[in-house]
């Protein structure tokens, strides 16, 4: 589903992203690892198309990543995700569907069904300047299941959320996964991964430091965040 070969990107003196080569499997519920600085929403750039890399490549689906057909079928949150404030999030699910060219009674069928599934029914037609950081989080990840991607890349996905939110948002990335779903996402809530995920990868200053399955990469009575402290710091 996703390749990244020899991937760098530098601005000016800085490498960002230095050489970097793994891929993603159809169905894999993958996570990217790293302190703040890492490379991580670079890496996420590239593949979206949003920057070119200075070098190396990047591919969806077989496709390169500059190549616009190879970002249909996926669903995108940002880290710092915005929604216009005027909007109820309602009308925000409902022009993303517009964006999509989904038909209107479509649209209005998906908009239900993601509304149950972010837990946000009876929210859904009040304006987004009265909801919280959560409420926002959740109806971005619910933008990013518009049109029924095959694969979802999710930056910060749970940010802002108490743990019920967080608790609910795993659930709802579980029943994804089961039904076929490829995600890849980059997330500093190390237990929450180390729960949910199949593979990972740690990444710091831009150097890919690892990349296994969880359950090699959590042995002999350490967790994901021993693991991730023991290759960050060296």
């Amino acid at each position: 589903m996703i390749e990244l070969n020899a991937a760098t990107k530098r601005y000016g003196s800085l490498t960002a992203v230095d050489n970097v080569s793994f891929s993603i499997k159809t169905g894999e519920y993958f996570a990217l690892l790293g302190p703040n600085g890492a490379g991580k929403t670079t890496i996420v750039k590239m593949l979206l198309d949003f920057t070119q890399p200075t070098s190396g490549s990047l591919s969806i689906k077989g496709l390169p990543s500059t190549n616009a057909a190879s970002r249909t079928s996926i669903g995108y949150l940002a880290e710092n995700n915005h929604i216009p404030p005027y909007l109820s999030g309602w009308q925000y699910l409902q022009r993303c569907a517009e964006l999509l060219d989904i038909s209107r009674s479509d649209a209005m069928d998906q908009c239900r069904r993601i509304v149950e599934q972010i837990g946000m029914q009876g929210r859904e037609d009040t304006k987004v300047n009265t909801y919280s950081k959560g409420m926002i989080q959740r109806f971005g990840l619910g933008a990013a299941l518009i049109g029924n991607p095959k694969l979802l890349i999710l930056d910060e996905p749970t940010a802002g959320l108490d743990p019920i939110g967080i608790r609910e948002i795993r659930q709802l990335l579980e029943s994804l996964k089961h039904q076929g779903m490829t995600i890849f996402l980059n997330s500093h809530l190390l237990s929450e991964v180390e729960k949910i995920c199949d593979n990972a990868a740690i990444i710091n200053r831009g150097k890919l430091l690892v990349k296994d399955t969880i359950s090699a990469l959590v042995k002999d009575g350490d967790t994901l965040e021993d693991v991730f402290v023991r290759f960050v710091k060296g």
